[in-house]
């Protein structure tokens, strides 16, 4: 190699502040004077003034945020990138002939401020090492700080022993998203809010109601009566309808097996009113469809359903179309199943805003809190 092409960095000498390079021109040359060394620091000819680095007033001039996903939920990252004004992050996704996770990053993370959006559907298992081997690239690139953004967190229900001998998954969940490099959790309406204590680190839990709350404050339905499935859900429900105004019912279930439920009873007057049950997963709709029954056989007019997570396994699609509801709202938390996407029944909202917003509010600093409103 041609030794002008050789550019040598020295350490800097003791004592002395190191200064770093920008231009072409070279180093001030030191002078000896009487045995003594005079450097940089002495008189020097007035240089032109290094230009003041202004900070960015949108997100999307920003290069210290970035945004990627996985395959679960591709088309919902795209809306949250195009809310917050930023490119979703290049990758490469790929998978071996035996089912082995390769993934890599196509772009430079170093000192970025990064958000992974996953949610851990169906299939639960693989999405979610997808997530975690994801976490562990953007960790060995040096990202500045990992926050998970998990509209649908898998294995929420396994949250306690609820029978002798088993695991509690949840918690198992949340150590290994932390053992792999997440710094912070970004989560959408848990099965049971004390899930955030499984994690050690930050965890912001957002609520899909604002967006159905207007959803149906303009659908502005008659006599409506608010209805909690089970008894777990009534303080979901309770606050649901504390924003609509509206009177509050409750379902008494009975869980006979895993996915198998019986309705016994319903509490609270819904005798021609109009009835909303809200939950926060449709999985078989058993549960569903089964309350709306009750509703309707205690005299409800109609039957309305809401949820955040339309899970929509086994034989959930049919039964929803053969059902006597009128329609059932969901959000894009999961992707649609196709034979879902073509039923007339099915609505689905997006809280790509909803993520949006919290994200900036993350990035910026700033509160969460009136996100829940």
């Amino acid at each position: 190699m041609n030794e002008r092409d050789t550019t040598a960095v020295l350490p800097p000498i003791s004592g002395q502040a190191a200064e770093t390079e920008t231009s072409s021109q070279p180093a001030p040359a030191l002078s000896v004077n009487g045995g003594q060394t005079k450097g940089p620091q002495g008189p020097r000819l007035p240089d032109s003034p290094a230009p003041e680095k202004k900070r960015p007033g949108r997100l999307s001039e920003s290069k210290r945020i970035k945004i990627f996903c996985g395959s679960s939920n591709p088309a919902l990252a795209e809306e949250v990138c195009k809310f917050v004004g930023v490119p979703l992050g290049e990758t490469r996704l790929q998978r071996f002939s035996d089912g082995e996770v390769h993934f890599q990053l196509l772009e430079n993370v170093r000192g970025v401020d990064v958000f992974l959006v996953q949610p851990t559907c169906f299939p639960v298992d693989q999405h979610l090492v997808e997530l975690l081997i994801m976490m562990d690239a953007l960790k060995r690139a040096s990202a500045g700080r990992i926050t998970v953004v998990i509209p649908y967190y898998g294995y929420a229900r396994q949250d306690r022993k609820d029978r002798p001998r088993v695991a509690i998954t949840s918690k198992l969940v949340a150590d290994l998203l932390t053992t792999a490099g997440a710094n912070r959790a970004l989560l959408v309406d848990l099965h049971a809010a004390q899930i955030q204590g499984f994690f050690n680190i930050p965890v912001d839990h957002l609520f899909a109601s604002p967006v159905l709350v207007s959803y149906f404050r303009e659908l502005n339905l008659p006599n409506l009566t608010v209805v909690s499935p089970d008894a777990g859900g009534v303080e979901r429900a309770r606050f649901f309808a504390k924003k609509l105004e509206v009177p509050l019912a409750i379902v008494d279930k009975r869980r006979t097996d895993i996915n198998v439920t019986e309705v016994m009873n319903v509490i609270g007057d819904v005798r021609g009113r109009t009835c909303l049950i809200l939950d926060d997963i449709i999985d078989t709709a058993g549960t569903l469809v089964k309350t709306a029954d009750a509703l309707l056989d205690q005299g409800a007019a109609k039957v309305y359903a809401c949820a955040t997570h339309p899970v929509l396994s086994g034989p959930a699609v049919e039964r929803i179309a053969n059902s006597r509801l009128e329609q059932v709202i969901v959000t894009n938390t999961i992707p649609l199943r196709e034979d879902a996407v073509g039923v007339e029944k099915i609505k689905v909202l997006s809280i790509a805003g909803l993520l949006g917003r919290a994200i900036e509010s993350i990035h910026m600093e700033t509160s969460v809190s009136t996100l829940f409103n």
